[in-house]
């Protein structure tokens, strides 16, 4: 007796349908992927109890003949390839020719549609219950394709068992419509829900130029995203400096990159605002949000993620869009290079957001009136005592106020000389904070802490027009550069946050998470100019066992560590002795530090960069030696730590990602005292 059978073909569908339909947002997803197929520029989505009762999808795409309507039923029946070849090749949303038959084996479809051909007066309906054809007879209707699916699941109750509610499903639709919208700002989308409209997103032409693309968008990610601090994000203005950091001459790819990321500090508990896209197809891919993750390196508190609507455009031949059933998954040809791509842009965007100060050519802005400084003997300030007033010059010429780099004593004050490479057996002097209250010299200082104008929020190409550099500053004004306005010192809080007063409210520094800031990245300047870090041998050297996988790798790194100021050689085939570790980190387990590095070596989502081997501990290390909450700073020290913190790349966070400045703005302050609404 034969134990294997063909399944009947009922039976076959609906297998099928459960790979393609999950849910009634699938359903959605399917048919929407096919008007856009069909280049439609209007799109309306009807729903009832949640996509459960009914699905209207119409447009006003090349619609079907009578012949092509029947056929799209047909298992494996499609109009986007026709050869194996095409499959390397992919530019449309469908190809397999799953999701109509699909579909209507699940549910009672009704198919309406009519081509877009003039000459054409008459349209086609089908009708088709649990996949199987009721009726074929002619309609009329407009040019396009309306499919209404109803009673989904109606003929498979342990499926509709599992669906949860209505405002659940319904939102899952939502998302989606949200999600698709934002890939096609050129193209209109409704979404009715019970008869009520709950989106719609008008058409807004983008010429297909990378400008009116990103005006576009943000006009879409005002209405998504509204209220939030986002950084615009093109690869075409970085093109002139990637191909040097990224070092992969032998990799000839057409890639770009093109969208918004959120400023450092606007971040989320989940990656539920991340909405990344391969050639405008909505993914989801763990390697590229790791990559996204890995360019705000150090801007980013633990457990928190950023926001971000991104464009990946590459060329077909490099992805595999065919590797999961809905199409949510996707697979690059050369993987490494597209997440290493992505990193740097963003490093590099966040980079110029946040563009130091050149302190060559310093710009001085008006003080501001009325200028008060407390004590340089005290951190206090007494109220019963009259406020001291701007002292005037003694000359009759305007003094100068341009910003002064802090004096050796007040670097050694705080901590911020550069180590003494010559001298290895201690912590260097950079990573130690001195109990010395020496005055300073300060008698030129302007009461007014001078700082350059205000800087726009990125550098754009020249080929940026002021129209839309106008749009964007509208729709997402520039970040608060806190460093880039004048700040009139006012007094510390609890010996821990500084306080200053700007022209447009109130602004606190951290002063612990400032000095990690400084220390951090002046570590980081060292390596990255000397090239090697210094090592400081252990007394006693150290055994290192690995398995044969991570033997491995630790031998490809080898170089890297050596760099890195990591001493380590091969002591057998799977056996290393370690007997160096760089002398700018204190170190307390010699041996679980190279194992940890070998760890995010593995979990790495981008290329190998020995600045990011130890940067964890190196964090952890200069917070122990910055200054800490509660420990008294002269009015000369906070300036000085101030100006060290203005000339750092990432200002505006410590590297645990905390904030190192916020600002309560005059409005924030009147809501408070409730004198606006």
């Amino acid at each position: 007796m034969r134990r294997i059978r063909i399944l009947p073909e009922e039976v076959a569908n609906q297998i099928a349908a459960g790979e393609v339909v999950e849910r009634p947002a699938s359903v959605v997803k399917e048919l929407v992927e096919n008007a856009l197929d069909a280049g439609a520029k209007h799109i309306k989505v009807e729903i009832q109890a949640g996509g459960r009762a009914l699905i209207r999808v119409t447009d006003d795409g090349c619609g079907m003949s009578r012949e092509d309507a029947l056929l799209a039923f047909e298992r494996h029946a499609t109009s986007k390839i026709s050869t194996i070849h095409d499959l390397q090749r992919i530019t449309s949303f469908g190809f397999r020719g799953e999701a109509l038959p699909s579909i209507a084996s699940v549910s009672q479809l009704t198919l309406v549609t009519r081509p877009s051909d003039p000459a054409v007066h008459e349209g086609t309906r089908v009708i088709i219950h649990g996949g199987k054809i009721i009726n074929v007879t002619t309609a009329g209707t407009p040019p396009g394709t309306i499919v209404e699916v109803r009673n989904l699941f109606y003929n498979v109750p342990a499926r509709r068992k599992f669906l949860r509610s209505d405002e659940t499903e319904a939102a899952n639709i939502e998302h989606y419509l949200t999600t698709v919208a934002l890939a096609f700002p050129e193209i209109a989308f409704t979404l009715v829900k019970d008869g009520r409209v709950i989106l719609q997103f008008p058409p807004i032409p983008t010429l297909h130029s990378r400008t009116t693309q990103l005006e576009a968008l943000a006009e879409r990610l005002r209405t998504i995203l509204p209220g939030i601090q986002l950084i615009p994000v093109d690869s075409e203005t970085l093109k002139d400096v990637l191909p040097g950091v990224l070092g992969w001459d032998e990799v000839r790819v057409d890639i770009s990159l093109i969208g918004y990321v959120g400023a450092p500090g606007v971040t989320r508990s989940t990656r539920a605002d991340q909405y990344i896209y391969v050639n405008r197809r909505p993914i989801e891919n763990r390697g590229l949000s790791a990559a996204i993750e890995a360019g705000y390196h150090t801007l980013l508190m633990k457990g928190r993620r950023p926001i971000c609507c991104l464009f990946l455009e590459i060329e077909p031949t490099e992805v595999d869009v065919n590797v999961h059933p809905t199409k949510r998954e996707v697979k690059f040809r050369h993987d490494s290079y597209v997440r290493a791509f992505v990193t740097e842009v963003i490093r590099f965007t966040l980079a110029r957001a946040h563009k130091p100060i050149t302190p060559s050519n310093p710009t001085i802005s008006k003080p501001l009136p009325n200028a008060v400084l407390p004590s340089h003997t005290t951190n206090t300030i007494d109220v019963s005592k009259p406020p001291l007033t701007t002292p005037k010059p003694s000359h009759e010429t305007e003094p100068d106020t341009a910003p002064k780099a802090p004096s050796p004593q007040s670097e050694r004050l705080l901590g911020l000389s550069l180590p003494n490479c010559k001298s290895q057996s201690k912590l260097p002097q950079a990573l130690k904070s001195s109990s010395s209250t020496q005055p300073l010299d300060y008698s030129n200082q302007a009461n007014i802490i001078p700082v350059p104008e205000p800087q726009t929020f990125i550098s754009p190409p020249s080929s940026v027009s002021c129209v839309q550099l106008e749009t964007q500053k509208d729709l997402y004004p520039p970040p608060v550069s806190l460093l880039h306005v004048p700040l009139r010192y006012i007094g510390v809080l609890g010996n821990l946050y500084v306080l200053f007063e700007s022209d447009r409210g109130l602004v606190l520094m951290d002063q612990h998470a400032a000095h990690e800031r400084v220390l951090f990245e002046r570590m980081l300047s060292y390596v990255g100019t000397n090239g090697v870090v210094p090592s400081q041998k252990l007394l006693l050297p150290q055994t290192i066992e690995l398995s044969t996988r991570d033997s491995q790798m630790l031998r490809e790194i080898l170089p890297a560590l050596q760099q890195l100021g990591i001493s380590i050689a091969e002591f057998g085939p799977h056996t290393f002795l370690l007997d160096g570790l760089p002398a700018l980190i204190k170190i307390g387990d010699p041996k679980q530090f190279v194992l940890d590095l070998i760890d995010g070596v593995k979990e790495a989502t981008v290329p190998l960069d020995i600045r990011h081997l130890g940067w964890e501990t190196l964090a952890r290390t200069v917070c122990r030696h910055a200054v800490k909450a509660h420990d008294p700073l002269s009015h000369e020290e906070i300036l000085a730590l101030l100006e060290q913190l203005r000339h750092c790349q990432m200002p505006y966070t410590c590297p645990h990602g905390r904030p190192t400045l916020i600002e309560l703005s005059y409005q924030e302050i009147e809501k408070k005292f409730g004198r606006v609404t």
